[in-house]
């Protein structure tokens, strides 16, 4: 596994807090049965006949070739870990997908429960490196969607024998497609590139508004960061990480001591010494709990910070936040969430007002 290009998409900091693949949510990866999956293949393709027809059969270049998909696709199966979001986005309820993380119905988040609907997809646990290929053959796919799984090679060769696949699209590394490319490459596969183009063009727009509605944004930095495995360390986030670019698409910049710092890496640890570099316009601060952040508050050197004694700090809480896993997944779902929920936080956060609290 390539783990800084996973990180990418990711975040290192639900490595350092919590287990990356966990091996289940309970009843979310355990109560859809082939009822479930029935149900689930009839609104798949109910929803495919509905949809415009596309130009067929279309071809798609990827990173081990390409892949033709002759006809439009009516059983779709997300093998890859945020594809679920643009697969609802463009209209269609997947016959399954793949867990990655949180505790939420169907392994999918608040931001696409509305696209989801009464859809109950089949939940497939697997570990990265573990497709369970059986399983994946007997939901007889028509296509694959795999561009947010990292797939090898040889994996890809075998799930091609069961349906066309579409891995990561040509040009980009395991976990590094822009979510606008993801929705693109998989609006191909399904035969809806209007409606891909349309989303994608309503969530651009979304958070140009959100800049232009705060101008003051563009006059100040912001650092992503979590604290690492040492005392009074910390993982700083790369503005080319998907979760920066969404924040400095709002208008805020990236340090430029902190980017010769991290370099051409997605992340960069800082010691407790260098923990003046945390001292910001905003901080969004991952943290495992809120003991542990107010533990954080009550160091000293962290304290003495002025981004934390003027109130300058967006934490989260644990990997069910909300907000934490739109950041993670970076999708064309989570990202519209994440515009509409971050700008009240964002403006709390860089008002110059200590008295204005970040209600988190």
């Amino acid at each position: 596994m390539q783990f800084r290009s996973f990180f990418v998409v990711s975040i290192i900091f639900i490595f350092t807090a919590f287990p990356l693949f966990a091996s289940g949510s309970g009843e979310s990866g355990t109560s859809a049965g082939e009822g479930a999956q029935s149900q689930t293949s009839e609104a798949a393709e109910t929803q495919g006949d509905e949809s415009s027809s596309g130009n067929f059969p279309v071809e798609i270049s990827h990173s081990y070739g390409a892949t033709v998909v002759e006809t439009k696709p009516r059983r779709v199966v997300s093998i890859g870990y945020s594809e679920q979001d643009p697969i609802l986005a463009l209209g269609y309820t997947p016959v399954a997908l793949r867990y990655w993380f949180g505790d939420y119905p169907n392994s999918v988040w608040p931001w696409a429960q509305d696209e989801l609907g009464s859809g109950e997809p089949e939940v497939l646990q697997m570990a990265y490196g573990e497709l369970d290929f059986e399983r994946i053959a007997s939901l007889e796919p028509d296509v694959i969607i795999a561009t947010h799984a990292g797939i090898s090679a040889e994996e890809y060769d075998t799930l091609s024998v069961i349906a066309p696949t579409i891995p990561e699209p040509e040009g980009f590394a395991a976990f590094s497609v822009p979510w606008q490319e993801q929705t693109r490459v998989i609006a191909r596969a399904l035969g809806e590139n209007e409606r891909g183009e349309t989303v994608i063009s309503r969530v651009e727009e979304q958070i140009r508004d959100v800049a232009r509605r705060n101008p003051d944004f563009q006059d100040q930095e912001i650092v992503f960061a979590s604290p690492a495995q040492g005392q009074g360390q910390f993982w700083v986030f790369s503005p080319d990480t998907p979760p920066l670019r969404f924040l400095t698409s709002m208008g805020f910049s990236f340090p430029e001591e902190l980017r010769e710092l991290v370099g051409d890496k997605d992340a960069a640890q800082i010691s407790g010494e260098q923990v003046r570099l945390l001292n910001t316009d905003v901080l969004v601060l991952q943290m495992p709990s809120w003991e542990a952040y107010r533990e954080l508050l009550e160091n000293d050197l962290f304290s003495g910070l002025e981004v934390a004694s003027e109130g300058r700090i967006i934490p989260f809480f644990g990997s069910d936040d909300p907000l934490y896993g739109a950041l993670s997944f970076s999708t064309v779902l989570s990202l519209s969430y994440a515009a509409e929920e971050f700008e009240e936080l964002l403006q709390a956060a860089s008002d110059g007002n200590p008295q204005t609290a970040v209600a988190r």
